[in-house]
């Protein structure tokens, strides 16, 4: 699989149809719970920093969306994720499920804020 992509479009693209929907929204989640975060691509996925630290990540597999909000993200959230396979710092939504929108909302405000405690202006 390509890992060299230039924007988040350009990585968003190479999936297919139904996938690229369920990417995109979950773009447009993180995008309005943290419009300052800087968008990128990261270790081959979308990335999101702010502060110059990350933030949050998320990319497309063919049976899941992977999400990835450090291990603080996880553990802030482990009730809410229990249902979700896991590895530390990742969560995994399948695909035939409907994705969690309002709790990836919730975690990357937790996050937004967690950066800006320990990388803000003081």
């Amino acid at each position: 699989m390509k890992t060299d992509f230039n924007s988040v479009e350009e990585y968003i693209l190479t999936f297919p149809k139904d996938i690229q929907s369920l990417l995109e929204k979950v773009r447009m989640t993180i995008i309005k719970k943290a419009p300052e975060a800087v968008e990128s691509i990261s270790y081959g996925m979308p990335a999101y920093k702010t502060y110059g630290k990350p933030l949050v990540y998320f990319a497309g597999y063919k049976k899941h969306i992977g999400f990835y909000a450090t291990p603080t993200g996880h553990t802030e959230f482990a009730n809410e994720l229990s249902n979700y396979k896991q590895g530390k710092g990742s969560v995994q939504f399948p695909i035939d499920h409907p994705i969690p929108y309002w709790l990836i909302e919730q975690i990357v405000v937790f996050r937004v804020k967690e950066n800006e405690l320990k990388y803000g202006e003081k």
